[in-house]
C-alpha cells in the first residue's frame, strides 16, 4: 500500500505500471474483489458523472435560485466562437459547472472527493474526451489516478471543507484532476506528481463561505476555476515544468494552513463571501430573519 505521492509514483516507475493500475491493485488488495469488480464499480461512477454532466449541460436551477443555468451559458457563449480562453479549457468549466448545478439542484452526482468540488474532475474528463477521444477504459483509468491521489490527500491531510477549508475540497479535486489529466495524456508518474502539486499549490489558502450555508455560492463557480488550473497544470507538467515544492509537501502545508485557518472560514458561513452585505441578505431571502 502506498501512503503518499512518493511511494505511489516509485511503486508505478518500479513495476513499470501506470498510476491507476497501482490503485486497482490497491483496490483489489483491500475489498478483495475482482479486477472486474473493482473496475465494474468504478465504470458506475463515471455513468454517474457522464449523466450529471448532461443534465446540467440541459439545465437545472436549484431550489433556493442561488445557482443553475449557467452551464448553459458558458456553451452557448463557446458556440459563439469568440471566446478569450479558448473552447477547450470553458467547455471544461461548463461540464464542471453542469455538475455542481445538478448537484445544487438535488440531484445525483459523483463526490470526487466531495460534492462540493464534485465537478472539476467530471468537468476535466468530459471536456478531453473530445479532443483525446479515450476509450471507457480509459476513462475509468482517469477516475483511478484521480482517486489515487485523492486517497493520499485525505490520509495525510483532509478532503473536509469544514476542516481546511475549500483548498481540500475544489483544491484537492483540482489537484487530482490535474494529476489524471496528466497520466491520459501520456505523461510519466512524475510528471503526474507535478501536476497534481503545481495544481493544488495554487489553491492553497482558499477558504470556505458558503452563502446561507448552502453548497452554492461561491462553490459553483470555485468548480469552474479548478477545472480551468487543472487543465492549465497538467499541460505545465507535460510541457516538462516541474514543481519545486514536492506534492507531498505541498499536501503537508495544504494540512497545516487548514489547521490555522479560522472556524469562519471553514465551512461555517459566518466569514468570507457568506459574511458580506449581499451575502447575509441572500440568507435573509432564503430563510427569512434570524429569531
Amino acid at each position: 500500500m502506498f501512503k503518499n505521492v512518493a511511494e505511489l509514483v516509485e511503486k508505478a516507475e518500479s513495476q513499470g505500471i501506470s498510476i491507476a493500475e497501482v490503485m486497482i491493485r490497491q483496490e483489489m488488495e483491500i475489498s478483495e474483489a475482482s479486477r472486474e469488480a473493482v473496475r465494474e464499480r468504478m465504470g458506475r461512477n463515471l455513468d454517474v458523472m457522464e449523466q450529471s454532466v448532461a443534465k446540467g449541460l440541459a439545465g437545472v436551477k436549484s431550489l433556493s435560485g442561488l445557482t443553475g443555468g449557467d452551464a448553459v451559458l458558458m456553451q452557448q457563449y463557446i458556440a459563439k466562437g469568440k471566446t478569450l480562453s479558448g473552447p477547450f479549457i470553458l467547455d471544461a468549466v461548463s461540464k464542471a459547472v453542469a455538475t455542481n448545478e445538478v448537484n445544487a439542484a438535488m440531484g445525483m452526482i459523483c463526490a470526487t472527493p466531495t460534492a462540493g468540488s464534485a465537478g472539476v474532475v467530471p468537468g476535466t474528463l468530459f471536456a478531453v474526451r473530445e479532443t483525446l477521444n479515450p476509450t471507457r477504459d480509459q476513462m475509468i483509468d482517469f477516475l483511478f489516478t484521480s482517486g489515487a491521489f485523492g486517497f493520499i490527500v485525505a490520509n495525510n491531510a483532509s478532503v473536509s471543507g469544514a476542516a481546511g477549508g475549500c483548498q481540500a475540497e475544489v483544491g484537492s479535486a483540482t489537484g487530482m484532476a490535474a494529476a489524471a489529466l496528466v497520466e491520459l495524456g501520456g505523461g510519466t508518474p512524475e510528471q503526474s506528481a507535478h501536476g497534481m502539486a503545481i495544481a493544488l499549490k495554487n489553491l492553497l489558502g482558499l477558504v470556505c463561505d458558503p452563502v446561507a450555508g448552502l453548497v452554492e455560492v461561491p462553490c459553483v463557480k470555485r468548480n469552474a476555476m479548478g477545472a480551468a488550473v487543472a487543465m492549465v497544470a497538467a499541460d505545465m507538467a507535460l510541457a516538462g515544468i516541474k514543481s519545486r515544492i514536492p506534492a507531498d509537501e505541498v499536501i503537508e502545508a495544504m494540512y497545516r494552513i487548514g489547521q490555522v485557518m479560522p472556524s469562519a472560514l471553514r465551512e461555517t458561513a459566518r466569514g468570507g463571501l457568506a459574511a458580506t452585505p449581499t451575502g447575509k441578505k441572500l440568507e435573509r431571502q432564503i430563510f427569512g430573519e434570524k429569531k
